[in-house]
C-alpha cells in the first residue's frame, strides 16, 4: 500500500524490465538473477512510495500516470546502475483503493445514483401529472361544450316539433287527436303483461269503438237556424194528392 499526498491509501502493483549492461559489475554486486530481482524490488518499492507519496490520488489513477512511471524509472535506474543493470521500463499495472475503501466508494456512488434516479422519476411523475391534469381539464371543457350544444340542438328540435304539432292541430284537429291517441296506444299497449284499470267507456278507447273517435255516440248535427227578425215564413206547400 502507498499513501498519496491527499492521504488516500492505494494498492499499487508495478513491475520493472531491465537488462544487464555490465556483467562484471553485476556479478560482483549481486551475483545471481534472483539476488538482482530481490535488490531491484526493494529499490522499486522505495521509489514507488517516494514518487507516489508526492502525488494525489487522481494524478496516480488518471491524470499523470505516464509521467509518474517515467520518474520512478529514472530513480530506479540511478540506483540500479551500481548493480551493472539498466532499467528499460517501469509500469504500474494496478493502482486502486483498498477493498474496504472500494466498497465504501461504490456504496456512495450507488447511493448518489439512486438519489438522482429518484429525483428524475419524481420530475417525470410531476410532468405526467401536469399533462394528465391539463388533458382532463380540456376533456371536461370539450364535454361541457358538447353537452351545451346538444341541449341547444335538442331544445331547437323540441321547439320545431311543437311548432309542427301546433300547426297540424290547427289544420286538422281530428287527425291530430287520432295521431296522439295512436301514440298513446303504442306507449301503453306494449307486448307483455299490460294491465289497464280504466272504464271501457273511457275516452281512451274511443277509437276502438268508432274510427272517427266518437265512441259510438251519434254525431250531433247543427241545429236549424231560427228565422231572422222581420222575415216572412214561406207558405206551406199542399201535400200531393194520392
Amino acid at each position: 500500500e502507498v499513501i498519496a499526498s491527499d492521504q488516500k491509501r492505494l494498492v499499487v502493483d508495478a513491475f520493472a524490465r531491465y537488462r544487464i549492461s555490465n556483467p562484471l559489475r553485476f556479478y560482483q554486486a549481486v551475483g545471481t538473477i534472483e539476488a538482482a530481482n530481490s535488490r531491484l524490488a526493494t529499490v522499486l518499492n522505495s521509489s514507488l512510495r517516494r514518487v507516489l507519496g508526492e502525488s494525489t490520488f487522481t494524478s496516480v489513477v488518471r491524470d499523470e500516470r505516464e509521467g509518474l512511471m517515467r520518474r520512478i524509472a529514472e530513480q530506479v535506474n540511478r540506483e540500479a546502475s551500481n548493480f551493472g543493470i539498466v532499467v528499460v521500463d517501469v509500469r504500474i499495472r494496478r493502482a486502486d483503493l483498498p477493498e474496504a475503501n472500494s466498497q465504501a466508494v461504490f456504496q456512495r456512488m450507488q447511493t448518489e445514483r439512486q438519489r438522482e434516479a429518484a429525483e428524475i422519476r419524481a420530475q417525470g411523475a410531476e410532468a405526467a401529472q401536469r399533462l394528465r391534469s391539463r388533458a382532463e381539464r380540456e376533456a371536461t371543457i370539450v364535454v361541457a361544450e358538447a353537452t351545451s350544444r346538444g341541449e341547444q340542438l335538442r331544445g331547437q328540435g323540441d321547439a320545431e316539433r311543437n311548432a309542427i304539432f301546433a300547426d297540424a292541430f290547427g289544420r286538422d284537429p281530428d287527425f291530430f287527436a287520432f295521431y296522439r291517441s295512436m301514440q298513446a296506444y303504442e306507449a301503453s299497449l306494449k307486448p307483455g303483461d299490460t294491465r289497464l284499470l280504466i272504464s271501457p267507456d273511457s275516452t281512451f278507447f274511443r277509437y276502438f269503438v268508432d274510427p272517427f273517435g266518437n265512441g259510438g255516440r251519434p254525431v250531433p248535427t247543427p241545429a236549424a237556424a231560427a228565422p231572422a227578425a222581420g222575415a216572412v215564413a214561406a207558405p206551406a206547400q199542399p201535400a200531393p194528392a194520392r
